[in-house]
């Protein structure tokens, strides 16, 4: 009877990925089996209850009357049993379980690796996955509960729904090659720069979304030439002469043999790189463990460290 009772919670647990992904393969990927699995213990669960739960007939899977309907139960039955793990684990103290980190694109200069190997050290029962996107996907992640936390690139606003914090702070500043003609000046302003080729990481990152807000406020409409989602392209490019990189200040001065920093006083512009999760909804023990020993690690913002996107 036993076997029974999981078979049916993991036959639930398919059927709320699949309605959530809308799709069979993305609904395998999300948890880690094979695609043929997922199709054969939901095709069980259908011969089971007798009704057709799921729509196949076009290019993305839909949920039928019927499976609606069940679907409200079998998210309820998979919550309960998340539910009654954490109150057992929050007893005896045990953590265990998955956490799921993100990290935003174009960060390597914190270590992420110490952190994520040192709490593994100290919790092997943990299954760890980490995953790299920009800002806005991590946050859309954290919102939706597929990530527990994330490394995010923020502006000037911090998106509701996570808490965060702060890792780095710094300014942004325009960088150009020494033979340019801003080489010469030390402060510009952003109007002075809408003109100009101006290259930046893609939208949806926090560097992005920094300068653009920036712009707005401004009544500005920048000339976005070339975008790149790794800063050492961004800096290599400006330093080639093909236009105005926007940079965290560490990374142009981390290329001053080959680049000028010129800091842009008005409006000034500052990237954030943040700890974040999200503030409504349980937390698992395993995920609270992993956000305290982060929280610890970067308890103190530097400048030092690239905001990044």
């Amino acid at each position: 009877m036993l076997a029974s009772l999981v078979m049916e919670l993991r036959q639930l647990e398919y059927l709320v990925a699949v309605a959530d992904e809308a799709s069979f393969t993305r609904a395998a990927a999300r948890l880690h089996v094979a695609q043929p699995g997922v199709s054969a213990q939901i095709r069980q669960l259908e011969r089971e209850l007798g009704q057709d739960l799921l729509d196949r007939s076009g290019r993305a899977v839909r949920v039928t009357e019927a499976g609606a309907a069940v679907l409200l139960y079998a998210r309820a039955a998979l919550g309960a049993v998340a539910g009654a793990r954490l109150a057992v684990d929050e007893l005896t103290g045990l953590v265990r379980g998955h956490v799921a980190v993100g990290m935003v694109v174009a960060c390597s200069s914190f270590d992420l690796a110490n952190l994520l190997a040192d709490f593994h050290r100290d919790h092997p029962a943990v299954e760890i996955a980490l995953s790299e996107a920009n800002t806005d996907e991590l946050v859309e992640g954290l919102n939706t509960g597929r990530l527990d936390l994330a490394f995010v690139g923020l502006g000037d606003t911090t998106p509701p729904g996570i808490e965060i914090q702060l890792v780095a702070d710094e300014p942004l500043v325009a960088a150009v090659s020494k033979d340019d003609v801003l080489a010469a000046r030390k402060t510009t302003t952003l109007e002075a720069l809408v003109d100009r080729s101006l290259m930046s990481l893609p939208r949806g990152t926090g560097l992005r979304t920094c300068l653009d807000d920036a712009c707005a406020r401004s009544g500005l409409e920048p000339n976005i030439s070339l975008e790149a989602s790794n800063l050492g392209i961004l800096a290599e490019l400006a330093s080639r002469g093909l236009g105005v990189a926007i940079l965290p200040e560490s990374v142009a001065l981390a290329n001053a043999e080959k680049l000028h920093a010129i800091e842009v006083t008005h409006p000034r512009m500052r990237g954030r790189l943040a700890l974040a999760w999200r503030s409504a909804g349980s937390i698992s023990p395993a995920a609270r463990a992993l956000i305290g020993r982060a929280q610890s690690g970067f308890a103190t913002p530097a400048a030092g460290r690239q905001p990044a996107a």
